[in-house]
């Protein structure tokens, strides 16, 4: 309550609530479920193929890679977070389910890929 009235004695606006979505905030993945499923997993095929490879395979399934350090932190070694790209306008069953999905999918071309690069 602090914070919203210094807001408001400051800029003269009040934050912005509807009944239908609660307090909306500036990151519209705030909306709605906004859920973030995710998984860390082992790729040393897709980083022997290149981790931009690996990138547009993840936005071909609706995912999306991150190093484990974070969304800003960068990647290192073979380890990475996979999560649901989509965060809006799909049930959390969507949600999980296509990131579990996808996750299976990455894991069995990985396999594949090792064979490829000898690994």
């Amino acid at each position: 309550k602090a914070v919203q009235e210094s807001v408001k004695a400051e800029s003269g606006k009040d934050f912005m609530l509807t009944e239908k979505y609660g307090y909306v905030h500036s990151c519209p993945t705030n909306l709605g479920t906004g859920m973030r499923a995710s998984v860390h997993i082992d790729l040393p095929g897709w980083t022997a193929n290149g981790v931009e490879t690996l990138k547009v395979r993840c936005e071909e399934l609706k995912l999306q890679p991150r190093g484990t350090r974070g969304e800003s932190g960068g990647q290192t070694g073979i380890t990475y977070d996979i999560s649901n790209k989509h965060r809006l306008g799909y049930s959390e069953v969507e949600l999980v389910q296509c990131m579990i999905d996808g996750v299976n999918t990455l894991y069995a071309e990985d396999l594949a890929l090792q064979k490829k690069h000898g690994l």
